[in-house]
């Protein structure tokens, strides 16, 4: 086919695809855990549906038809590199916030958090908005986590796109039955994995927000007071790549005292969203006095405070969120 032929097709397969690719990555990422990967897979996806679409005969909506392309795509993904893990996941909380805390091997594949902007439009409908969000949060992601690839495959297209359980037998090159099955098995390995906070009373955005600003300002003054005061009893925190985290304000301030906070100035933090949380894009100031990307802090927050931090100790993070940074 010539160049000019081809033009027009192009451009068709362009207008029918491009409006998927948002919700396509957010699929991609609940499926690995990881906007690295996800992003590489959503354009494996499209490359491959841009070189069959020629054989596109509509016998499927062009959302499903994609899809399925992703979902295949990300099975495969799976098959190769396994579960993706947060420090909880790696074994019980530290018992003594005062020990050095522990790093994880090279071989732990970490979860990342997604920035909200990637994966929702400001021109969207709120209620979609709002949808997207609830499932993309880390408590969720996590869970997923301990899914067989198809199980987490069907939960997903089933529970959260909504596709008829004919659609994603199609998808899967399976039968209806089978996917129904599927279905169940993943539906109580979910609630098996499902933590406490999962369940706790939600903040409005704005309600977040304070908070958000609140845990900024403790963490830059270093201000172990404010930070006691925000904490739940029940709070937990993490940081990878680390295998120590801690369960309970009793042992999260102290070790946060002891090997976090620093002095004032040390910290430095814009307000962002990451996986429909309230979170943080972090620079920390190293010995030379310079301020260093440090990575993503994300925030589950609920009305008598916050229930868990999630820090991601990953510079390569800070870069996507393009925060404004301003030296102070």
């Amino acid at each position: 086919m010539s160049a000019v032929e081809s033009a027009p097709a192009d451009a068709e397969f362009v207008g029918r695809t491009q409006p998927f690719r948002r919700e396509l990555l957010a699929h991609c990422y609940r499926m690995l855990g990881s906007v690295d990967e996800a992003e590489d897979l959503v354009q494996d996806t499209y490359l491959r549906a841009w070189r069959s679409y020629a054989g596109f005969e509509g016998r499927s909506s062009v959302r499903a038809w994609l899809y399925r392309i992703a979902t295949n795509v990300c099975l495969s993904a799976i098959e190769r590199r396994g579960r993706r893990w947060l420090p909880s996941g790696l074994g019980p909380p530290a018992e003594d916030p005062l020990s050095e805390p522990v790093a994880a091997g090279s071989d732990v594949s970490w979860l990342q958090p997604i920035p909200d902007a990637l994966v929702t439009a400001a021109s969207e409908d709120p209620a979609a908005i709002v949808a997207r969000r609830e499932s993309l949060r880390l408590a969720l992601i996590a869970s997923l986590q301990y899914l067989p690839g198809r199980q987490r495959a069907v939960l997903l297209l089933r529970d959260v796109l909504d596709f008829r359980a004919s659609e994603v037998a199609q998808m899967l090159g399976t039968t209806t039955p089978a996917v129904k099955s599927a279905l169940q098995r993943a539906r109580a390995r979910l609630d098996q994995q499902a933590p406490a906070f999962d369940h706790i009373t939600t903040l409005t955005e704005p309600e977040q927000e304070a908070l958000l600003q609140r845990y900024i300002a403790a963490f830059e003054n270093a201000d172990a007071t404010a930070l006691e005061q925000l904490l739940r009893a029940d709070a937990t925190l993490e940081a990878t790549p680390l295998r120590t985290w801690l369960a309970g304000r009793r042992t999260c301030l102290p070790y946060l005292v002891a090997h976090v906070l620093g002095s004032p100035g040390d910290w430095r933090m814009e307000p962002t969203r990451a996986n429909g949380q309230p979170a943080a894009v972090v620079h920390r100031r190293g010995p030379e006095g310079a301020l260093h990307p440090y990575g993503v802090v994300v925030l589950t927050t609920s009305d008598t405070g916050i229930a868990h931090i999630h820090a991601f100790d990953d510079p390569g993070l800070v870069k996507r969120w393009a925060p404004r940074h301003r030296s102070r």
